[in-house]
């Protein structure tokens, strides 16, 4: 089955997948279920913006994309600090993992440094699903509506949609390239993450949905 740059994180658990971080396909808590709120006009964007840093914080490890695919986050940014240091987590979080496929190297640090629990795993076999297949991104990406909040338990949450249909993957043996199909192109995140001692924001679950976001 060729893999194609939307279509390879559910093919781990169906026959079809997605693109973006690999994904879980159980619901937790509320947060999991709830649905994106309608769509807002992009406020800015930033392509390759570092995480923040708290005080004393581990250094976090550098993320870097080729030009060959390159990702635009739109209005990913937020008054209010707490929420403002999820956002960049969560961004980094997925620009490794963009990186991790690129880089052939499901273990790659930055990847597995953002990544734990349900998610690590679950994003190892995405990854992998790609690499097994000698399969590379190229193109460009764009991820909107970001939506980060804090539970009451002191866990986060961020949801946030992906446009994939400037995407494709390229096979690096053959040299084929795979475009996305663009009933498939929009994708709706939802992300659980848990805050280290070291002031990380680290992902612990990912759900995907197509169709989801306008």
């Amino acid at each position: 089955m060729n893999r194609r740059f939307l279509s390879v994180a559910v093919a781990i658990t169906a026959s079809t997948a997605l693109l973006v971080t690999g994904c879980s396909s159980g619901g937790s808590g509320d947060e999991a279920s709830d649905k994106i709120k309608g769509a807002e006009s992009d406020k800015g964007a930033s392509a390759s913006v570092g995480a923040s840093a708290e005080p004393n914080a581990v250094k976090r490890p550098e993320t870097k994309l080729p030009k060959s695919f390159q990702v635009q986050f739109a209005g990913w940014t937020n008054s209010d600090p707490k929420l403002q240091a999820i956002l960049d987590d969560g961004k980094e979080r997925l620009r490794a993992s963009y990186a991790a496929i690129i880089n052939k190297d499901p273990q790659d640090d930055a990847f597995t440094f953002y990544s734990e629990s349900d998610a690590l795993r679950t994003g190892t076999e995405w990854v992998k699903g790609f690499t097994d297949k000698n399969l590379v991104l190229i193109g460009k990406g764009r991820v909107f509506q970001p939506q980060p909040r804090i539970s009451p338990d002191g866990s986060g949450t961020l949801f946030y949609c992906v446009d994939e249909s400037k995407g494709s993957t390229k096979d690096t043996k053959t040299g084929k390239v795979t475009a996305t199909p663009a009933d498939d192109a929009l994708v709706l995140y939802r992300t659980k993450l848990r805050k280290t001692k070291e002031g990380v924001w680290k992902t612990t679950m990912v759900q995907t949905e197509r169709g989801a976001c306008k």
